[in-house]
């Protein structure tokens, strides 16, 4: 790069459960700049998911952060170019990665759901995920086992 990396604008908390990560997940999720809408749509979601679960002792809250964490890759496969040929090159991948990823796989594979509302979708995805199945967490074991398969160039990590 030639420039300064650029510094990281620090989130405001949301305003229901005081939590950065609800509006970092929030902020995905909207769209056109419809805070408020998206705002609307995580917290109905979210009652949806406290009428719907299993586990008595856990918010819903918490058990969407429990799906976020099931979402989490841990290894991704990173393309680098050796003597010719490229290769896929599994990686650590960083924290705020993680996450970002996490978050994007959720949203993406609830508005692919087929479902009236999308706080029914998004509620969906999360309880699958909380459970570790759904679409969401498919994908990170896709991603896993993409690295393990590639396992034999991971000599190249620069």
């Amino acid at each position: 790069m030639r420039k300064r990396a650029a510094k990281k604008r620090p989130l405001l908390p949301d305003p229901k459960f005081n939590d950065q990560l609800v509006t970092r997940f929030v902020n995905n999720l909207m769209w056109d700049g419809k805070k408020s809408t998206a705002f609307k749509v995580f917290y109905d979601a979210l009652e949806i998911v406290e009428t719907k679960k299993q586990d008595a002792e856990k918010s819903a809250l918490e058990i969407w952060k429990d799906a976020l964490t099931n979402v989490m890759p841990h290894v991704e496969v990173r393309s680098r170019r050796v003597g010719g040929a490229t290769f896929q090159i599994p990686m650590q991948i960083r924290p705020d990665r993680k996450i970002s990823y996490a978050i994007k796989w959720m949203i993406l594979y609830a508005r692919r759901r087929n479902e009236k509302s999308m706080a029914g979708k998004l509620a969906s995805e999360i309880l699958a995920a909380a459970k570790e199945e759904g679409a969401a967490v498919k994908k990170r074991m896709d991603t896993h086992k993409m690295a393990d398969a590639n396992k034999a160039f991971s000599h190249f990590r620069f």
